[in-house]
């Protein structure tokens, strides 16, 4: 007989739920949570953390639904209360750690029917969620309520205004910028040029958008922030680095030095006569030309030599055929400034250079094997280096 009566006992569970998270967020509770005493509690806490929380009312309700409930003292009627959170994060994830919560709810209370309690934010989408598994028989929405007297108002604007002045992101603009204007009118006054002011604004006012527009400031920041945590590569890249910039001082050196080498004249005479004009730029500008290559490749060389890298050989051949190629720009220079002098000292300075990159490729050859313990390489990079 008394299974029975359980069995036709209605089994109505008062439901609070918190879609956004703030019950664990905030107060730091885990979920569900199952009982009068628990909820309570819990309330109680995130109403301490944030008083203005809609949910720990929301929660309050619930208890006050569930104890008026119990007051009627209906047999036929068993209840129970549990709260639900989902995520701060809201959608997908906030839905399916409600259901999962739910879930665990019903196999520990059964329950025939639920009274739902939300903030009356979630109802849209909680509602369904709920009516997937059981029954809704009630929806208890709380809305928490605000008076519009003059003094809510007041703190209502005092709060934001403690936010203008005590904030640095928002100080900046409300107060920053308009302090900065009028202390240009008061300066613009004492020495009775207050008739600029306008132009002064138009100034400020136009530099504060543009640094603001193109990010200037943000810029400036990161910029600040790489120098302080700024850390030098290592000495071998540093050389490096410098040589490069070194070399490409000393091409840009040389074409300005190739240019004022020419001869002052017009255009038209320029035209008629290119072939000189690009001997006497050639003359100007072949030796600093030629160093600012040799530079960067000096100091890859070194870079190499503190690596025990077998490229250095390589690159020893690469300066001393970019070095003689200053001979072959010389003699170059010459034949195209005074044609009649023949080709012989071109044809000579580019076998000579021919024959100095065969015998600087032997050299390296000799060495490489000779040497061989001294670089570290793979087996991979000998062979390249037998094939190169």
């Amino acid at each position: 007989m008394k299974e029975k009566e359980e069995k036709e006992q209605k089994r109505i569970l008062v439901l609070c739920v918190d879609r956004d998270g703030d019950l664990e967020s905030k107060a730091g509770v885990k979920t569900p949570l199952i009982g009068r005493g628990e909820n309570l509690d819990a309330a109680v806490a995130l109403a301490l953390k944030d008083p203005e929380e809609p949910d720990a009312n929301a929660m309050f309700e619930a208890i006050r639904v569930y104890d008026h409930l119990k007051a009627e003292n209906n047999p036929a009627e068993t209840f129970e209360i549990a709260t639900l959170s989902g995520s701060e994060l809201g959608g997908v994830g906030a839905d399916r750690k409600i259901v999962a919560g739910l879930n665990e709810l019903l196999e520990s209370f059964s329950a025939s029917e639920v009274i739902l309690v939300t903030d009356g934010y979630s109802d849209e989408a909680v509602l369904p969620l709920v009516q997937s598994r059981v029954p809704v028989s009630s929806v208890r929405r709380i809305v928490v309520k605000h008076s519009e007297s003059i003094e809510e108002t007041a703190a209502l604007l005092s709060r934001y205004l403690k936010t203008i002045i005590d904030n640095p992101r928002y100080s900046r603009v409300a107060l920053g910028l308009p302090g900065l204007l009028i202390l240009i009118l008061g300066i613009l006054s004492i020495f009775g040029w207050v008739q600029y002011y306008l132009i002064a604004f138009v100034l400020v006012l136009s530099v504060f958008l543009l640094v603001k527009g193109f990010g200037i400031d943000k810029s400036a920041k990161d910029f600040y922030r790489w120098v302080k945590e700024y850390s030098p590569p290592p000495l071998r890249v540093q050389i490096s680095n410098f040589s490069l910039v070194a070399g490409a001082l000393c091409i840009v050196l040389g074409a300005y030095l190739g240019w004022t080498n020419i001869p002052p004249t017009e255009i038209a005479v320029w035209l008629s006569n290119l072939p000189r004009v690009v001997g006497f730029f050639i003359e100007g500008s072949a030796t600093l030309i030629v160093v600012g290559f040799c530079v960067p490749l000096l100091g890859r060389g070194i870079r190499l030599y503190i690596e025990r890298d077998a490229r250095l050989l390589r690159n020893a051949v690469l300066i001393v055929i970019i070095g003689w190629s200053q001979q072959i720009l010389i003699a170059t220079s010459e034949l195209l400034r005074t044609p009649k002098i023949g080709y012989d000292r071109v044809i000579f300075s580019i076998v000579v250079g021919i024959l100095m990159g065969v015998a600087s490729v032997l050299i390296i050859f000799a060495v490489h094997r000779s040497k061989r313990d001294f670089f570290a390489e793979t087996e991979e990079q000998a062979k390249e280096f037998g094939e190169s």
